[in-house]
């Protein structure tokens, strides 16, 4: 049986124990890499978690996330203070007292070898020497996604695909790629056509799915998933970390203070720029940034937040935002979430980087009120007005609609009448009394009359520009 202490005894690791001696005799079932701040959702029972405490960012976040530990029953939490120059004391304190045994990880020590090693010691756990194609496909365990990807392939001998919950082709070993809606969520395995489906990396809020173009495949394909997943892992630490370097860009953002352009010229991304905003409505902002990380996938970007929203900027691109409305198309499938609303602004330099943030908050104002689970809204898409109208509160709105059409929806309340019915149709006819009278389906001199009622009940001239500016505006902010 392997156990915690067994780690400590393999001489390639050269973990060092800092909190848990007596809690050495633990069972570990598996190794999993997590850098949620919040893995309760996805660590289970027996597993050795392996971190680079990537969510740690000041005391106190240790106690939810070892608590979460705790509670699932993990044997042991290995971590690497690489970034953090060595384990905080708030970490090791959290592990002593929610009692989970803390390994720490060398800095210059890759998880890959970790995870290699681990793997090796409980498959000699169960009795059997791992074949000749299951060392090499160990052996490229450290290498990025491509590399082992194709690794893969060639000891399955057939072709293999990695694809996103998104529907993004994230590495293939040849083209054609199978959708990725063949795959049953939930299931450890699916047989479709003469493909094999199998979960990547599902302990991530948006999974992926490795393919392998054969109906039959042996456990070989699933040590493939498994160290797909730590590649993915890997790579998320990498962008995680490039991240931190657009903090400041997103921090000028949000407070309209500090120097944009110094903090934009810092992320290294070229002129123009979009702007993504992407929300969810459950309060989950990890899946949000997730999502968000996975729809700006192929283009280069900085990923942060405006508020409570995830935030993107990327290079402009011209099959955006039509990209993020097909990779949006899939999720519901895979992700348990009411709603994914995303707003985008048009094409921007630095200088217009301030107005490309308010235009993609309001254009994802508008998608929050689309009837849609999965909306996308481009600021280009959208009429001024109701990008005006959307970055407004919702107390402005009702204010604004009660005093300027108060008159008018009582007198309809009372009546049983639809003036304001008229009222819109007219303004959107461009105040054409003729054209208007056709698309209500009355006599001109019957809209004539209305629209003249209207204005005495509004105490307002409706053949007046600005007036009608008012009045259009006041009907769209209900």
């Amino acid at each position: 049986m392997t156990l915690v202490k067994t780690l400590l005894e393999i001489p390639e690791l050269r973990l060092r124990l800092r909190t848990g001696s007596a809690l050495l005799d633990r069972a570990v079932s598996r190794i999993y890499v997590t850098e949620l701040p919040d893995p309760s959702r996805y660590v289970s029972a027996g597993e050795v978690v392996l971190t680079g405490l990537l969510w740690w960012r000041r005391p106190g976040d240790a106690e939810p996330f070892v608590a979460a530990l705790a509670r699932a029953g993990v044997a042991a939490l290995a971590a690497s203070g690489a970034d953090t120059e060595g384990i905080p004391d708030d970490v090791v304190r959290a592990c002593a007292r929610h009692r989970i045994p803390l390994l720490e990880v060398p800095a210059d020590l890759s998880f890959a070898v970790i995870t290699e090693r681990v793997v090796l010691a409980l498959a000699a756990d169960r009795g059997r020497e791992p074949s000749g194609a299951r060392k090499r496909l160990l052996s490229s365990a450290d290498a990025p996604l491509p590399v082992l990807l194709r690794q893969g392939a060639q000891e399955l001998g057939a072709p293999c695909w990695v694809l996103s919950a998104t529907g993004r082709v994230v590495g293939g070993t040849a083209p054609e790629a199978p959708p990725v809606e063949w795959y049953t969520p939930g299931r450890e395995r699916v047989v479709a056509d003469r493909y094999t489906l199998l979960p990547v990396g599902g302990r991530f809020a948006v999974p992926w799915v490795l393919a392998v173009g054969s109906p039959e495949t042996g456990e070989l394909a699933d040590e493939l998933a498994g160290l797909l997943s730590l590649a993915r892992a890997r790579a998320e630490q990498v962008r995680r970390t490039a991240d931190r370097a657009a903090e400041p860009l997103f921090g000028a953002l949000g407070s309209g203070a500090g120097d944009l352009a110094a903090a934009f010229a810092a992320t290294g991304r070229a002129e123009p720029v979009r702007v993504v905003v992407l929300r969810t409505p459950d309060d989950e902002p990890a899946l949000a940034a997730e999502l968000l990380a996975e729809l700006v996938a192929d283009v280069p970007a900085s990923l942060g937040s405006l508020g409570d929203d995830a935030c993107a900027v990327i290079e402009a691109d011209e099959q955006w935002p039509d990209t993020a409305r097909t990779r949006l198309s899939t999720v519901d499938l895979f992700v348990e979430v009411s709603r994914v609303y995303a707003g985008i602004s048009g094409p921007a330099t630095v200088d217009g980087l301030r107005g490309a943030a308010q235009e993609a908050l309001h254009a994802a104002e508008v998608a929050a009120r689309r009837s849609q689970r999965l909306a996308v809204v481009a600021g280009e898409d959208v009429a001024v007005h109701r990008l005006l109208v959307a970055g407004a509160p919702d107390e402005l709105r009702r204010s604004v609609r009660e005093r300027v059409l108060g008159g008018l929806l009582a007198y309809d309340a009372a009546q049983g009448t639809d003036l304001v019915h008229t009222v819109r149709v007219f303004l959107e006819c461009s105040s054409s009394p003729t054209a208007a009278a056709k698309a209500l389906h009355v006599h001109v001199n019957t809209l004539r009359y209305r629209i003249a009622r209207a204005s005495e009940l509004l105490g307002l001239d409706l053949n007046d520009f600005r007036t009608q500016v008012d009045v259009y505006l006041a009907l769209q902010a209900g």
